[in-house]
């Protein structure tokens, strides 16, 4: 039997790829063949070919087994250290959500015993004007793994952002587990 999960944090930099790694390499080491995407990711970095990589993305084909192309872990690679949407914009390429579901889904239909796709920032972070990573989450009807920060965790809060809203609204853990659960389950 095989499982999958679409993994979000609750910001930049709470440990997604730290856990992703860490689950990826439980299962691997327990016999499990496995696979781990990051269908986008900004702030990629030329290796000594020239070809664009992203440090997450190389944390998921580490331990990726057997092993898959970069490209399939990472079809979409962007140079500038900014939002993915934005890093998109300044470097001319369409990013939606059919586009990276396509991506996952040629991973996910390879029937890994354990897969995993990594999302980058938090679970609203847009793809374009008006689609979101929480909505590919929703496309893949994959279930949700959340990593929360350790000063979230410590403090029992986190800042929600509205789509295209400015400014950040603080709630308890609770109240965002509720509100984004309410919101995976909605309709795309």
């Amino acid at each position: 039997m095989s499982f999958a999960a679409y993994l979000t944090g609750t910001d930049t930099d709470a440990g997604k790829t730290l856990v992703a790694g860490a689950l990826l390499h439980l299962a691997r080491r327990s016999g499990c063949s496995t696979a781990g995407v990051k269908p986008v990711a900004s702030g990629c970095e030329r290796d000594a070919t020239g070809t664009l990589r992203n440090r997450d993305a190389l944390c998921l084909q580490q331990e990726t087994q057997p092993a898959l192309a970069y490209a399939q872990i990472n079809p979409i690679a962007l140079e500038p250290a900014i939002a993915p949407h934005i890093a998109a914009h300044e470097c001319g390429v369409d990013l939606n959500v059919a586009t990276l579901a396509r991506g996952c889904n040629a991973v996910l239909e390879l029937g890994r015993d354990f897969t995993l796709v990594e999302g980058a920032g938090g679970w609203r972070v847009p793809l374009n004007t008006h689609e979101t990573l929480a909505d590919l989450a929703k496309a893949l009807r994959l279930p949700v793994i959340l990593v929360v920060g350790k000063r979230e965790a410590e403090e029992g809060t986190v800042a929600v952002r509205r789509l295209g809203g400015k400014a950040q609204e603080v709630m308890t853990l609770e109240a965002a587990l509720s509100a984004l659960t309410d919101e995976a389950r909605s309709p795309l």
